[in-house]
This record gives structure tokens, C-alpha cells and sequence, in this order.
């Protein structure tokens, strides 16, 4: 199965594949527990980088889920 990253409506982002490894900043591997993997995209889990349901609780909304002539670039 290929990966698959789904940008959740105000939600986590969802990962979906069987190839997949969530590392630290210094390469550490984070123990998958269950998938697919929801990656944190409000910030105030308490279980980073993975989603616990914050986001829910404190109402998150996210910007538009693509904005119309954007392309994707080098992070800076």
C-alpha cells in the first residue's frame, strides 16, 4: 500500500500506509502504537507528535485545505 497523508477537516493529519516512520529531530524513531498514524496539527496535544482529540475539545479550524495557485516549496 502506498502512503497516504489526509489533511483532516480541522483535524489531525492521517496517515495511511504500512512503510511509515515518525523520527525526532535528532532521527529517533517514535514508537508506532496503532494505525493509521494521526499526526497532531493544532498543537495542543498532550501526546505530540501524535493526535489525542484536542483538537476537538478547543475548537480548532484549519486555514482552507488547498489554496488556489500554491505551490509546494523548500522549508526555510
Amino acid at each position: 500500500m502506498a502512503t497516504v497523508i489526509h489533511v483532516r477537516q480541522n483535524g489531525p493529519y492521517r496517515i495511511d500506509g504500512d512503510d511509515v516512520t515518525v523520527v525526532d529531530w535528532d532521527g529517533n524513531p517514535y514508537p508506532i502504537v496503532k494505525r493509521p498514524i494521526a499526526l497532531c496539527r493544532c498543537g495542543a496535544s498532550t501526546n505530540k507528535p501524535f493526535c489525542d482529540g484536542t483538537h476537538s475539545k478547543i475548537g480548532f479550524q484549519a486555514a482552507q485545505s488547498a489554496v488556489p495557485g500554491s505551490e509546494d516549496k523548500p522549508a526555510t
